[in-house]
């Protein structure tokens, strides 16, 4: 059934992702990408992206903020500059985007139907129909502000859309997955779910049929009958169905736990021990120490690639091949590349670059013979890491954290705050001979 497999509850953030970050998300997204898509195919592509708690871990190792609503921007926004030029090897299309941009995807997929051979027209219904269902059929106080779709080369997509509510400062994120679609508006969605704060209005729920039924009736039926029915309302009615007690609701069946897909992230914007789950961090470090030069020859083909960069390219390899049980914790996934603002550490560039540098490689040696070392080492990583968790010792999430921070300016780390920092930084004084001087010198 073509579902909505989860939501996200997220902190609204505003902002704009700078340059320096962007970029490099874009090449370290495609590349990601890339690699599901080798190993495992489109299919498992479209899943991740449907998997709320997996998305906000790919974010995460972006180096974006790990727990606020700019991932979904971000990261559909990187995908969409990285995917585009390799459509015609991939197969994959990304489609939409924030604001003007998510009203353009019914021309956007017209296009991709007309150069690959699908019905771009079916593809537009079905993208209003699912941006209306999650805003008109499903009103639970979320203003849809983005709509990303993502369509194969065979009419296979998932949808990642997002609303945001600004008197409660909280962003929320839709997933939708087509496999096998049966309905659009009785229980298509797999989860809907976030704080409790009040009623919701879901004409999506099943037990809305007679609901939905009703409404179409009172629209094709003789107008007259709605206005009769309107006019025998009145206040003293009103007050006599308030005193009725509410005829209890027969409760929704319960899903099958690999469906309930529920993320709600914390208000805090730095990264606690209690958003982490350390033995995972613990394997992650582990292997990275294991690894180091020069006893992974196959994968550290560079000089100068270390123990640090393993870590990153570990949490990289989970990304690609972890199951989905292990992204219930996607802040430890920001301990790989840190946080533009800052948290948990500033983003370390020349991680980022050789990074992006060791993935790419892989992908490209894969591609020219498949099986290649390169990314089978990097699923190692994974594998090791995954084997380590169980026996592994190391620092607390509190060292680990403060010796990155230590590091940082080494390892050329960067945050938002630095970007404002240099613009407001006074420009240099002139001598009386115009040669410039150093503020405060």
């Amino acid at each position: 059934m073509a579902r909505s497999t989860g939501s996200a509850d997220l902190p609204l953030h505003g902002g704009r992702v700078p340059r320096w970050l962007g970029e490099r998300m874009t090449r370290l997204g495609s590349v990601v990408s890339e690699a599901i898509v080798h190993h495992y195919g489109r299919d498992e592509l479209l899943r991740r992206l449907a998997n709320p708690f997996w998305f906000q871990s790919f974010g995460a190792v972006m180096g974006m903020d790990w727990h606020s609503s700019g991932i979904t921007t971000s990261v559909m926004g990187a995908l969409k500059r990285g995917l585009t030029p390799l459509a015609g090897e991939l197969g994959i299309h990304v489609c939409g985007g924030r604001g003007k941009h998510s009203r353009r995807t019914p021309d956007e997929l017209f296009d991709v139907g007309e150069r690959v051979g699908l019905d771009g027209a079916a593809l537009a219904v079905t993208s209003k129909l699912v941006a209306k269902v999650d805003s008109a059929a499903v009103q639970d106080g979320f203003d849809l502000y983005l709509h990303s779709f993502v369509v194969t080369d065979d009419g296979k997509w998932t949808v990642v859309q997002q609303g945001m509510n600004s008197d409660r400062g909280e962003a929320r994120r839709y997933h939708w997955l087509s496999e096998g679609l049966e309905s659009f508006v009785e229980d298509p969605h797999a989860a809907i779910e976030g704080a409790a704060k009040g009623r919701i209005v879901n004409l999506a729920d099943e037990r809305a049929r007679n609901a939905r039924a009703a409404q179409v009736a009172l629209i094709v039926d003789d107008p007259e009958r709605v206005v009769s029915a309107v006019k025998q309302w009145s206040p003293a009615l009103a007050r006599d169905v308030a005193r009725q007690q509410p005829r209890p609701i027969e409760p929704l069946p319960a899903w099958k736990p690999e469906a309930r897909l529920r993320l709600t992230m914390p208000r805090h914007h730095d990264v606690h021990a209690s958003d982490v789950v350390l033995r995972r961090l613990r394997g992650t470090i582990a292997t990275a120490q294991i690894a180091a030069p020069p006893d992974f020859p196959s994968l550290l083909l560079t000089p100068g690639v270390g123990g640090r960069t393993i870590l990153a390219l570990a949490m990289a390899a989970e990304v690609i091949h972890g199951a989905p049980c292990r992204f219930t914790d996607p802040a430890r996934f920001s301990l790989a590349l840190g946080g533009k603002d800052g948290h948990p550490f500033p983003v370390p560039l020349r991680v980022y670059d050789e990074t992006i540098r060791v993935l790419k490689d892989a992908v490209t040696a894969a591609k020219r013979l498949p099986g290649g070392d390169r990314l089978a080492a990097i699923q190692r990583l994974d594998r090791q890491a995954r084997w380590l968790e169980q026996r592994a010792e190391g620092p607390s999430f509190e060292e680990f954290v403060s010796r990155e921070r230590k590091r940082s300016h080494a390892l050329g780390g960067r945050a938002v705050a630095d970007d404002r920092r240099s613009k407001k930084a006074p420009a240099p004084r002139r001598s009386p001979k115009g040669q410039a001087t150093l503020p405060g010198f």
